[in-house]
């Protein structure tokens, strides 16, 4: 253990260089760093909201509406089903968790049996005196229910990146909410309005046989049905009101992009569709020309052009009373996709640059107390020692912070409680190897054995030491949340460079100090 390669003394001083070099950004301000090229290291440490202030939201994902919707799909499918086996039935339609069709001839029932199983999995199906049954296994609705929550979260995730906000915290909290921290936002309403909008697109024709208005309570005809305006108002103040056929022509979902532009001098939102969508597209207009369309967006309409010539190549523009920031925020919207459920706010809060202020000064004295008591201990009690022992300590701060400059890990206070709990954790292992070397020295062995020994006996000591706590911190990232997370991060960042610290760079020095000076006793 006292011979040290030339390779691992290239190596330690490769990550110390490197330690220093990501860790100089954060000594200069955001906008400096900014400035720096890309191809430099020019990333900063993250500060949470709990240090940097910002918005705190909660949001609710309605997931029960991934299941009606799953079950109305399932009654449709049913429908169609049966009339291809020309099976005759009788009210069908949803049931909890499931549908229900009686068949109207028994002997029939076998046959639609048949017809009907194959409709959905994880489905349980039960037929008596001809009422079939299929209901949604329990493990069907956990999954229908997970899964809406985490493409809103994606969805929700897109939506907040592409608005240009910096590090936001985006997860899920228990089965149905969805956690979103916007450090350094004053105003949330805005982000609010931006991520809680479904943005369901859908292109409909215009029944253009019945005028524009107010629906007065009439019903629509079959296939039909009253979508209002989402900014034109009859005489009578309400929003007017298209009867539209319900078949969408086009649906968002076959949107591969959408970008703000300017037509005419007005604000407008262009967009293009993949190649199903274009082909679609292009047969619907050219089949319907001078006829009029809505563009339906979350139930109201936002345009209805009639359509002049038919429209190839899968690009349009929508057009509207667009002012630059809606026809940005649509555009972001359309391009992000639809939300699968509507989202609710269900806690708003605003964390004041105050907190986060007093939270850093508090960190950074108890940062600064536990390095000047640490340091003064190791050097009164190991010597010359001790003072390496402090020289790697150092060196073991400047690494986590370059660690969490290039991971763009998010600091909070308690991720600073994990830092001042590894700066007392960075000296055990010298602690055990220097304790070893006295034993060693006591028992009559030269310095360079005792040495040689000190690090060879401690070393399967120190490893367990810190790879069970490893485990204790990849634990409480896994199934923890919000702050935990973040003294995690910390702690298992402080557990590896504190390992390398005391095994490579104190046991360096140390084996370089012998080889100079070659002692007769160790200074420990």
């Amino acid at each position: 253990m006292v011979y040290f390669a030339r390779w691992k003394m290239i190596l330690v001083a490769a990550i110390s260089l490197f330690g220093l070099i990501y860790l100089a950004p954060n000594f200069i301000s955001r906008e400096a760093a900014d400035a720096i090229p890309s191809w430099l290291p020019h990333k900063q440490i993250n500060l949470g909201l709990d240090l940097r202030g910002g918005a705190h939201l909660l949001l609710e994902a309605e997931v029960e509406e991934a299941i009606k919707e799953r079950l109305n799909a399932m009654v449709d499918a049913a429908r169609v089903a049966l009339r291809n086996e020309r099976i005759g039935y009788t009210g069908i339609g949803r049931i909890p968790n499931g549908v229900g069709v009686t068949i109207r001839n028994a002997e029939d029932v076998s046959r639609a049996r048949s017809a009907l199983r194959t409709l959905e999995q994880g489905m349980n199906l039960d037929e008596t005196d001809g009422r079939i049954t299929l209901t949604l296994t329990e493990e069907r609705l956990r999954d229908l229910r997970s899964t809406a929550l985490q493409q809103s979260i994606q969805i929700v995730s897109i939506r907040v990146n592409e608005s240009g906000l910096r590090e936001p915290t985006i997860q899920s909290q228990g089965s149905n909410r969805i956690l979103v921290q916007l450090p350094g936002v004053r105003n949330a309403e805005e982000i609010i309005r931006l991520i809680g909008k479904t943005a369901k697109l859908s292109f409909h024709l215009v029944d253009d046989s019945v005028p524009f208005g107010a629906s007065d309570g009439r019903r629509a005809p079959p296939g039909s049905m009253y979508v209002p305006s989402n900014e034109d108002m009859g005489p009578d103040g309400r929003p007017i009101e298209y009867l539209v056929s319900k078949r969408a022509l086009v649906t968002g979902d076959m949107l591969v992009d959408s970008q703000p532009t300017i037509q005419d001098g007005q604000p407008v939102v262009s967009f293009r569709f993949d190649a199903i969508g274009a082909r679609r597209f292009g047969d619907v207009t050219r089949r319907n020309v001078g006829k009029p369309f809505a563009i339906v967006l979350d139930n109201q309409v936002i345009s209805a052009p009639v359509i002049r010539e038919a429209i190839l190549g899968g690009n349009g523009i929508i057009s509207g009373n667009f002012t630059t920031q809606s026809a940005r925020d649509l555009a972001l919207l359309l391009r992000s996709g639809a939300l699968p459920v509507p989202i609710s706010v269900v806690e708003q809060r605003t964390v004041g640059p105050d907190l986060g202020a007093d939270s850093i000064r508090a960190g950074e004295v108890a940062c600064v107390l536990a390095l000047v008591v640490v340091i003064v201990f190791m050097a009164m009690t190991y010597g010359l020692f001790g003072l390496m022992a402090d020289v790697a300590l150092l060196l073991n701060i400047v690494l986590i912070g370059a660690m969490l400059s290039v991971l763009q890990a998010t600091l909070t206070l308690p991720g600073i409680a994990g830092i001042v709990l590894t700066i007392g954790m960075a000296v055990d292992a010298n602690v055990l190897v220097f304790e070893r070397i006295r034993e060693e020295e006591r028992a009559g062995r030269t310095p360079i054995s005792a040495v040689d020994a000190g690090y060879q006996r401690a070393f399967k000591t120190i490893i367990d030491a810190n790879v069970t706590t490893l485990i204790a911190a990849v634990l409480l990232y896994l199934f923890g949340s919000g702050p935990v997370r973040g003294f995690a991060v910390t702690l298992s960042i402080g557990i590896v460079t504190s390992m390398f610290s005391a095994i490579m760079v104190t046991r360096l020095m140390v084996v370089l100090w012998l080889r100079r000076r070659r002692p007769q006793k160790l200074p420990v």
